[in-house]
């Protein structure tokens, strides 16, 4: 990149998702196929000099495969068992280019209230040649754990990625505190600190505080 961008520090972000049962009953009356989409965009909505431009967007296509399950490991039940394959990129042309696939695993843990989500993944490799962004592992991590704690009515979250490596300590924790506005309608309060918020800045640590509406929790 020859050409310096000149965001500014308060942008809008929106982020839109979905996920679908596709087939029931894989393994008898066990398992099902889902999809996934999930599209995110960091809109500089107050940055009139530049034309109010969309600084990025990230688009995340994921198909899988879940099981429910009967056990419990330590009083927790675990009510999820999950492989997917994983793809995101920001669909710009070089320089500013950046994609990856992924596979990746997902163990969902609950107890009363409580909520434990794993999600360790493994980069698919590229060719040297079409690889944008080689070392995104060495910043984003190599999996992410989120716990969380909720009612009918407030949630707590937070999420940590980590590469898993000492010699190579980096990641991002987010935080987030979801609370009622009215019907489906919640707040939410989030803190983001790291690497990977999105993909154009996933080699960059940054620092975000967001406040927004959802009409989902976590």
């Amino acid at each position: 990149v020859t050409t310096a961008d000149a965001p500014q520090r308060i942008e809008a972000k929106y982020q839109i998702s979905f996920k679908t049962k596709l087939w029931e009953g894989i393994v008898g009356d066990h398992g099902y196929v889902w999809a996934g989409y999930t599209q995110s965009s960091h809109w500089q909505v107050f940055n009139s000099a530049q034309s109010r431009p969309f600084r990025e967007t990230n688009y995340e296509p994921e198909l899988g495969v879940a099981f429910t399950t009967p056990y419990q490991v330590l009083g927790w039940d675990v009510d999820l068992l999950s492989v997917s394959f994983n793809h995101q990129s920001n669909g710009r042309d070089l320089p500013r280019s950046r994609s990856w696939n992924r596979i990746v695993g997902q163990v969902g843990l609950e107890r009363g209230d409580w909520l434990v989500m794993l999600r360790p993944w493994w980069r698919i490799p590229e060719a040297e040649a079409d690889d944008d962004n080689a070392d995104i592992t060495r910043y984003v991590g190599n999996g992410s754990i989120q716990v969380g704690y909720g009612t009918d009515s407030h949630a707590l979250s937070t999420t940590v990625s980590h590469t898993f490596n000492p010699k190579q300590s980096r990641g991002a924790v987010q935080m987030e505190y979801f609370f009622p506005i009215k019907n489906t309608l919640r707040g939410y309060v989030q803190v983001n600190h790291g690497y990977g918020a999105s993909l154009i800045d996933y080699n960059h640590s940054t620092t975000s505080v967001g406040v927004g509406v959802t009409l989902v929790g976590w």
